[in-house]
């Protein structure tokens, strides 16, 4: 006899363990299906948990051997990197259980294996070894996440050239690292091996890094990243990786327009082009799920595929491949499913780098304004002005605020920061009401704190800002 479920998830990163959850709240008998040992996906076990474990034991390792001095602390320190290492995969661990305990406390069944779709209200379980299993559901929700990009020509061993999985592993840190790929993930992780000593080397095919985001943020943040030691070479490409007889690398580098070819060396090598939606072994086109030109599983405004009763969340759906879009749409998504009408607001999704300082941004950029004809005024407030960043020794960067000129709406806004990423959400509540830049102006902000930058922005749309 198969086991019956209300709902059954194929994946348990945030989109799926955050569905999974909220569904057991609402009284469904849940199932979740997991290939993975352990909970929480990519995020939690080779992305977003263990990179932020690295990039903050970094930063300090960094702060000490540079900054303590000027704060009359006096050190010299060195390196453990194993412990670091340890560190990053005590962090793993302790929310990996975390989420295993969620599961039990909210009587949710697990099934060890790779899921697949059979049929519409038929979940096949496959383990590793031993038979497989059939559950039977009323409500699938496709979790499965992304998986990194590849690049022909360059074949990612984990060891030598590695995607972002391996980048946090390292066993030395490299003497020379290439980097290839000028987004987020490459320069996080880039970032974390130059703070240990790395010389870092970005690759970008484009003529910019962080394609996408605002233009002056990302010219901003390139020339922070190289007083930090971080060499770029954009509008090139990395055409072959090959491995020497000493156990160096030989990496081929050409002009993306076209051109002579320069072998550049490296010890290691990190692949960080993208990530793509992963569906291998789901069984769409057994089920007649439908996928888009880009493989990603195609969904309507309720998350429904085109098949009743199959609905698909996160990395594997449209939209930026972030861990809390997944939760805000598994959360979503379980309440549609119980017959209520949630909400997931696109327009007041925060994003976050988190290099030293911070780059966070939120809604609209300059570029997007003006190509879309928007009249729109800027408030833009330095922290070199900001008493509480002085006393810190954080005074890189600046907030910038983006208002309709015609009704003051606060339409996007970016901080590069110490911390910018915790600053950013106060901008995100005023957004989701719809606030006005002189809203956020005239609100009373604690004296000193970096947050204070925030307000001095606002007023910096209006008639303009104390401090400056």
């Amino acid at each position: 006899m198969a086991d019956s479920f209300d709902l059954t998830v194929i994946g348990s990163g945030p989109g799926g363990y955050v569905a999974a959850i909220r569904a057991a709240q609402l009284g469904m008998k849940v199932a979740v299906v997991e290939k993975w040992p352990t909970f929480g996906g990519t995020c939690l076990n080779i992305g977003c948990i263990p990179s932020k474990a690295l990039l903050h034991a970094s930063e300090l390792y960094e702060e000490a051997g540079h900054q303590f001095k000027q704060f009359g602390i006096d050190v010299t320190p060195s390196l453990n990197l194993s412990q670091m290492l340890a560190h990053k995969d005590d962090t793993v661990t302790a929310n990996v259980s975390g989420i295993e305990f969620l599961f039990k406390k909210n009587k949710i069944t697990t099934f060890r294996g790779t899921g697949s779709i059979a049929a519409p209200g038929k979940v096949l379980v496959t383990p590793e070894s031993g038979l497989g299993q059939t559950i039977e559901t009323k409500n699938i929700i496709i979790a499965s996440g992304s998986e990194p990009s590849g690049l022909p020509g360059i074949t990612v061993d984990e060891d030598k050239v590695v995607s972002s999985t391996g980048a946090l592993s390292f066993k030395s840190v490299p003497k020379r690292l290439l980097v290839i790929g000028g987004g987020i993930i490459g320069l996080e992780l880039g970032s974390v091996w130059a703070r240990l000593g790395s010389k870092v080397t970005v690759v970008e095919f484009l003529d910019r890094i962080l394609p996408g985001l605002d233009s002056e943020a990302a010219r901003q943040m390139q020339r922070i990243l190289q007083k930090q030691g971080l060499e770029f070479k954009l509008g090139t490409k990395v055409t072959a990786v090959e491995k020497r007889a000493d156990g160096s690398l030989s990496a081929r580098l050409e002009p993306a327009a076209g051109g002579e070819a320069v072998l550049v060396e490296a010890d290691a090598v990190l692949v960080a082009v993208g990530r793509k939606p992963y569906t291998t072994g789901l069984g769409l086109e057994v089920a007649g799920v439908a996928v888009d030109e880009r493989g990603r599983v195609r969904i309507d405004h309720e998350f429904k595929t085109n098949v009743p009763g199959i609905y698909a969340i996160g990395d594997v759906v449209v939209g930026p491949m972030l861990a809390h879009k997944a939760m805000d749409e598994g959360h979503a998504v379980a309440e549609i499913i119980a017959g209520q009408k949630p909400h997931v607001n696109y327009a007041t999704i925060p994003s976050v780098m988190y290099t030293s300082p911070e780059l966070a941004w939120i809604g609209k950029s300059e570029d997007e304004l003006k190509s879309a004809g928007i009249e729109y005024k800027a408030g833009k407030f330095p922290f070199t002005a900001n008493g509480r960043a002085k006393a810190m020794l954080a005074t890189q960067g600046y907030v910038k605020i983006l208002a309709d000129v015609a009704t003051d709406r606060v339409l996007g806004a970016q901080i590069i920061a110490k911390g910018a990423g915790e600053m950013l959400h106060e901008i995100a509540v005023l957004m989701e009401f719809s606030g006005s830049a002189e809203d956020l102006g005239r609100i009373t902000h604690a004296h000193p704190t970096m947050s204070e930058a925030v307000k001095e922005a606002a007023l910096m749309c209006g008639d303009g800002a104390i401090h400056i």
